[in-house]
């Protein structure tokens, strides 16, 4: 490891019980308005859980004490009670093809996460995944609390462990497999990031609008690529928040993430050539094996300063 990222982990990597509620609720009463904090869900088909994460940070982070200020479901499209659980649990739930209609929308997360700007107002945006399971509000006051008190920070990600089943550390598959060795090899600066594509983090928003989105899987590794770019490492930091619990996939959509996640690492290594965006996998069927080629996110959405609608918004 670069002696520049064993420096860092020591001065940018912190506990969430290094940042008590009321440190952080005394920083909001100082300056509500410039400290505002949005939340983001970004949400398919996850009525098991996201009523229970809404619920959570309404109760412990809007009505017990107040640190979020506004809580967003974005439902990109659920078949199931995703929206109306969301909404009974307490947050404003948007459906992705509401926003910028102007645009037609894409498949992916990255799309949900980047269409999200453009309804939400905080000055500090905290994306949270609505799979998790036995979810604390330290995933949430966690990371936004470093944005809070440290001006110089821009872009914190948690950090945590990641159980596969009954095994402990054997979580996040994609990451060891695929992610750490791009990181490692190519941007060795953000090798001391424990978790590079989990799903909760918090940003400037005057960050995120520079920046641009992936639309799929590839949407964590872009962000945090193109965020070292921007701000530099100094600028970005990481909190254990504990254990991550939540569904896990199977192995051909893990193949498909690696995928995406590839691209997304290829293009910004070289804006020329560009690997073949597609990936062909085998299903078992009754004559043998039956191979099945899935496209591989290719599209990006530019940095949201750059649309004209929500350039309006902040105008006015």
């Amino acid at each position: 490891m670069l002696e520049e990222v064993e420096r860092w982990l020591t001065r940018r990597s912190w506990s969430s019980a290094d940042r008590p509620l009321t440190r952080l609720t005394d920083v909001r009463a100082a300056d509500p308005h410039r400290s505002s904090v949005s939340v983001v869900l970004p949400a398919l088909n996850e009525e098991a859980t996201v009523g229970a994460i809404v619920g959570t940070i309404r109760r412990e982070l809007m009505e017990r004490v107040r640190l979020v200020d506004e809580l967003v479901v974005i439902d990109s499209g659920s078949t199931d009670a995703t929206a109306a659980v969301a909404a009974a649990a307490g947050a404003r739930v948007v459906h992705r093809d509401a926003i910028l209609p102007r645009i037609p929308a894409l498949p992916g997360k990255g799309e949900v996460l980047w269409r999200s700007l453009l309804v939400t107002s905080g000055e500090i945006v905290c994306f949270v995944d609505a799979d998790l399971r036995d979810f604390s509000a330290d995933f949430v006051s966690g990371t936004v609390g470093p944005l809070l008190t440290d001006p110089s920070v821009q872009f914190v990600k948690a950090m945590y462990d990641r159980p596969l089943g009954d095994s402990a550390g054997q979580g996040g598959r994609v990451t060891e497999l695929v992610a750490r060795p791009l990181l490692n090899l190519h941007w060795p600066l953000l090798a001391g990031f424990v978790q590079p594509l989990g799903g909760e983090y918090a940003v400037r928003r005057s960050l995120l609008e520079r920046l641009p989105f992936p639309v799929g899987y590839g949407v964590e590794l872009g962000l945090l690529v193109d965020a070292l770019h921007t701000v530099g490492l100094d600028a970005m930091g990481q909190v254990d928040v504990g254990v991550r619990v939540h569904r896990h996939q199977d192995g051909q959509a893990l193949g498909r993430m690696a995928a995406a996640i590839y691209r997304t690492a290829q293009l910004r290594l070289s804006r020329g050539h560009l690997v073949r965006p597609a990936l062909t996998q085998f299903e078992r069927g009754e004559g043998g094996f039956v191979p099945r080629t899935h496209a591989v996110d290719t599209e990006e959405r530019p940095p949201m300063r750059e649309i004209a609608e929500y350039a309006a918004r902040h105008a006015a």
